[in-house]
């Protein structure tokens, strides 16, 4: 018979100890057994925190739409005004007919990634986008669909995508190779300039904080002094915040922009 033991790892990796542990994946609930190796079925704060966008997401919605009611609460107007740009952003991008079908797409990845950042804002939780390896397989999984698409829609034609018009005949291998590496960095470019932004801003407040904790520290003169830089701090982790959310608009503009190139070739 076989013995699955539930192993217990310090319940204190929920959280974090220090700003820089953001960025960690601990474990906290995991699974042991002398017959398999049940490593993938650990509980770690990525995944925690990936159930805690999901929970948010939702409560948005159902805490707000009055429920079910045609007028939702005073909330939900929120909620209205996050969809109503993301629709308004997504026709104009795309265009055409096609833009409703990938709607649901593009609002999706923007809630999500909307959410895991300003989440991520919380002072000591954990930064869900500043995971290189997961973004950047969202990214994959977009730059592969749309690719996928292009391919389906427009058989071998997709590839005069590489090519720009009016390109002199003697230019168009040097451009076209140029156009597809261009094209496949997509891949990486679009997760890894969200890591990026991430990463960077998070990284500048616990420099900062960390620099300005110590001086204001010294004595009750240079705590005075430190209130100054103190409000410069603030104003930066005001901008931050605006940050995430850009980063999440530019996510969904870049995604619809990729999809117009899949669907028109242009």
């Amino acid at each position: 018979m076989e013995i699955i033991y539930i192993k217990y790892i310090n319940m204190l990796n929920i959280f974090v100890s220090s700003p820089l542990d953001q960025f960690e994946i601990k474990t906290f609930w995991g699974f042991v057994t002398p017959f398999f190796n049940l490593s993938v079925l650990n509980v770690t704060n990525f995944a925690l925190y990936s159930f805690i966008v999901l929970i948010v997401i939702m409560a948005m919605w159902l805490l707000t739409n009055n429920n079910n009611k045609i007028i939702g609460s005073k909330s939900f107007l929120i909620n209205e005004v996050i969809y109503d740009t993301i629709l308004g952003m997504t026709k104009s991008q795309i265009g055409g007919k096609a833009w409703g079908i990938f709607f649901p797409l593009v609002y999706t990845f923007f809630m999500f990634i909307f959410t895991a950042n300003l989440i991520s804002m919380i002072p000591y939780s954990f930064a869900l986008t500043s995971q290189m390896i997961f973004v950047i397989s969202l990214s994959f999984v977009i730059w592969g669909g749309v690719t996928i698409l292009g391919l389906y829609k427009h058989k071998l034609v997709f590839f005069s995508l590489f090519v720009p018009l009016g390109t002199p005949l003697p230019l168009v291998p040097l451009l076209a190779l140029i156009e597809l590496l261009s094209y496949s960095a997509r891949a990486i470019s679009l997760g890894l300039r969200l890591t990026a932004n991430v990463m960077s801003g998070h990284l500048l407040m616990i420099i900062l904080g960390g620099l300005l904790f110590t001086f204001m520290s010294l004595s009750l003169i240079t705590f005075i002094i430190g209130l100054i830089p103190l409000a410069a701090v603030y104003a930066i982790m005001m901008l931050e915040f605006a940050i995430s959310i850009i980063q999440a608009y530019v996510w969904a503009i870049l995604t619809c922009n990729y999809l117009k190139d899949a669907i028109y070739l242009h």
